[in-house]
């Protein structure tokens, strides 16, 4: 969570040391320092792969409806001038007029999201696609009427005369033809395994662009609040078994970006549905991106999940899933990356705080607090980690039911309260909620702790 807030800060640092740049960020477009920066606006670096472009200030607000038609156009070189060109004017954030002409182009998002469809609509590979029609009608004739007629008969005259007779019968067999027909054949648009690649790195492209937009404020109302943008970048993370990874990668970073604002009763909503992502087929999407192998992936959807309970529209949307979700982040809290641990108790913090029922399946999960307190006396790096996890330990003693299971735990957290200063404040009080519960338990628990 703090790199992505990081890179959302877009390089105010002021005097500290540069972050690690984005994945193929331009040379001067982090937050080094102001010579680089402008000597990069200059000189390209000969190790810049592909075309250097020189954007002005101004650029995006003169050319803002040629870039929309060449995003629309569906031409490689008009398209790939497009991308190109958003692609650095996305990646320069510390420019506040080039961001604020980005948020105002009109038809921009949708022409970046066709771009995207483009590719999921021929994304299937062709082995798992519907295989071609078996043609029966005719077998035993010379002329089938399915374009064997030059192959069949051997003279041009009886060519010409075959087709004077099958043309009107052709004709008639037409106008009853189902049109799926003509798309179950390799036809004179279809592309090859060329276009096809070259279809799925434009796709790849306008994601990481539309990624890009989602880290700057101006833009995060206006696309969490476009349900074609939310639903094609759920429909990205639900296919992460076949999709690309780095289309998958940049959906779901983008998704983390807008949770703040996203509210899951848009697929339900009177808005024009693209795709017809549903608010349960969302969720489980989710679901399936905390359940990857792959660290990123769980560590957003983690993450993702934290943010999205913050509103309480979604509660209704997520409570059927909190049985797997506290196991799966209680699973991620025993990992040894420290990434996987500090998203799994931030997702916990906030879950802990919706209702009793989540509170009580909490602390009844196996190993959960154990973890909890794992984490505190490792300790993690993060000082925050460790405050959250203490906290979560409160709320879960809040709950008399609760009790009995953590009193097991009396004895280390008596020496957490000793032996840690940082949290002995947070522990005093969890012992005196699992000994004592009068009525004025705060200014029962200053005297006995001496608060």
């Amino acid at each position: 969570m703090q790199k992505r807030d990081l890179n959302k800060s877009g390089g105010s640092g002021g005097g500290s040391a540069a972050p690690a740049p984005k994945r193929g960020r331009p040379f001067g477009s982090t937050s080094g320092s102001a010579a680089a920066s402008s000597a990069a606006d200059f000189v390209a670096p000969s190790t810049l792969l592909g075309p250097s472009l020189q954007v002005h200030t101004s650029f995006a607000d003169q050319n803002n409806k040629r870039i929309v038609l060449a995003l629309q156009s569906g031409l490689k070189s008009e398209l790939t001038w497009a991308l190109n060109t958003l692609t650095l004017l996305s990646f320069k954030e510390k420019e506040d007029m080039r961001k604020d002409s980005l948020a105002k182009i009109s038809g921009l998002l949708d022409a970046l999201l066709q771009v995207i469809d483009d590719w999921r609509d021929i994304a299937l590979p062709k082995e798992l696609q519907k295989t071609r029609r078996v043609r029966t009608l005719g077998s035993n004739s010379l002329v089938t009427g399915f374009g064997y007629e030059y192959e069949a008969l051997g003279s041009n005259d009886n060519v010409k005369q075959s087709g004077l007779t099958d043309a009107s019968v052709q004709k008639n067999v037409a106008k009853f033809r189902p049109s799926e027909w003509w798309y179950d054949e390799d036809g004179l648009f279809n592309l090859d395994d060329e276009g096809r690649a070259e279809k799925q790195q434009c796709a790849v492209a306008a994601s990481n662009i539309i990624r890009n937009f989602s880290f700057m404020p101006e833009n995060e109302v206006i696309m969490a609040a476009n349900r074609h943008c939310l639903e094609t970048v759920f429909q990205c993370i639900e296919d992460h078994t076949t999709e690309d990874e780095e289309l998958v990668t940049n959906a779901l970073e983008t998704i983390v970006n807008l949770a703040p604002l996203l509210d899951l009763r848009i697929f339900s909503s009177s808005k024009p549905s693209y795709i017809k992502i549903t608010e349960k087929r969302a969720v489980q999407a989710i679901m399936g991106m905390l359940g990857s192998a792959v660290k990123a992936w769980h560590c957003a959807a983690a993450e993702l999940l934290g943010r999205l309970i913050i509103n309480p529209d979604n509660e209704p949307f997520l409570l059927p899933f909190f049985p797997q979700i506290h196991k799966r982040l209680v699973d991620l809290m025993s990992s040894p990356a420290l990434d996987a641990q500090a998203a799994a108790v931030g997702a916990l913090y906030n879950l802990a705080e919706v209702n009793m029922d989540c509170r009580l399946k909490l602390a009844s999960e196996r190993w959960a607090v154990d973890r909890l307190l794992r984490v505190i006396r490792a300790p993690h790096p993060v000082p925050e980690v460790c405050r959250k996890a203490a906290m979560i330990l409160e709320s879960l003693v809040s709950e008399p039911q609760n009790k009995a299971l953590l009193l097991a735990y009396e004895n280390a957290f008596a020496e957490i309260l000793f032996s840690d200063t940082r949290y002995s404040d947070t522990f005093a009080r969890i012992l005196y909620e699992l000994t004592s519960r009068p009525s004025n338990k705060f200014t029962a628990a200053r005297g006995v702790w001496g608060m």
